[in-house]
């Protein structure tokens, strides 16, 4: 699933096609999954931005001031296999046509969502209104967030609420937390583990941004941009998808579970469970 360095990439690379263009028309098949999408036509795009793995389409009345605040969004969840492409395909659900040409929002298992709202006013999008703070901005501070890691139950599924930090999704999870050297099942964290994670998440982040995101596997529903390019920090993953693969830090198998539902690879040996009250107990 796109986590916030795909959506990061997907911004800056769709942002020159986009920005300063008028929203001709929007179609697609599907009511329910992209509402209310009549209301961008006519409407001129006067910037995109992200929140966490959202991404946020500013749209502007035709003959409003460049300097005048936009009045509607258009928000861009890209689900688990969604994207932009510059050509129809098979798995075409959303065509997106403006002043310039048009722009094809592909997804092969039809997860992604899209929606018209005034700006600003998320209330029926509880994930995007209760979103904690953007991991590499200003916000995103490390005394709140250990204040907030002392009182959580298991580790991973906190960080994928997206409450203490937005856009860390099931990869950039397990990677913070093999880099902070804590198992993803630990509870209340210590402020000295806090500090690692929190550093981590901003590294991993920071890092995976700058790589272009992760691409993984070569189906249809492999991330790509809408020019053909993959993401290259796939290349950088020390836990994510190496289940029996040695940990690249002590050599020890790379281990695989399930945790909250979600798949989760940790090293046993550099990620030790800790008990409460500082004893250890046996891994996984």
């Amino acid at each position: 699933m796109p986590e916030l360095p795909e959506v990061e990439t997907t911004r800056r690379k769709i942002e020159p096609l986009l920005a300063g263009r008028t929203i001709l028309n929007i179609t697609h098949d599907a009511p329910h999954r992209y509402r209310d999408t009549h209301l961008a036509q006519g409407r001129r795009v006067s910037g995109l931005s992200r929140r966490g793995k959202y991404l946020l389409l500013h749209l502007a009345a035709p003959d409003a001031p460049e300097e005048m605040p936009h009045d509607l969004e258009l928000i861009v969840h890209l689900g688990m296999t969604g994207g932009f492409r510059l050509e129809e395909g098979p798995h075409t659900r959303v065509t997106l046509t403006t002043d310039a040409g048009k722009l094809y929002f592909n997804d092969p298992r039809r997860f992604g969502k899209m929606a018209v709202v005034p700006a600003g006013e998320y209330r029926g999008m509880p994930t995007l209104t209760g979103m904690g703070p953007e991991p590499l901005g200003d916000d995103f501070r490390e005394e709140e967030f250990a204040r907030l890691a002392a009182q959580a139950g298991a580790v991973k599924p906190w960080l994928l609420s997206q409450k203490p930090v937005s856009g860390v999704g099931n990869i950039y999870a397990d990677e913070s937390l093999w880099r902070a050297r804590i198992h993803p099942a630990q509870t209340h964290l210590t402020r000295e583990e806090a500090g690692r994670l929190y550093h981590a998440v901003r590294e991993v982040m920071a890092e995976a941004v700058e790589a272009g995101g992760s691409s993984l596997g070569n189906g249809s529903g492999n991330y790509r941009q809408h020019d053909g390019d993959v993401g290259f920090f796939q290349g950088r993953h020390a836990a994510y998808g190496r289940g029996g693969q040695p940990c690249p830090r002590c050599g020890t198998d790379i281990r695989k579970v399930v945790l909250g539902q979600r798949g989760t690879h940790f090293c046993p040996e550099c990620q030790p469970l800790r008990a409460e009250g500082g004893r250890q107990k046996a891994d996984g």
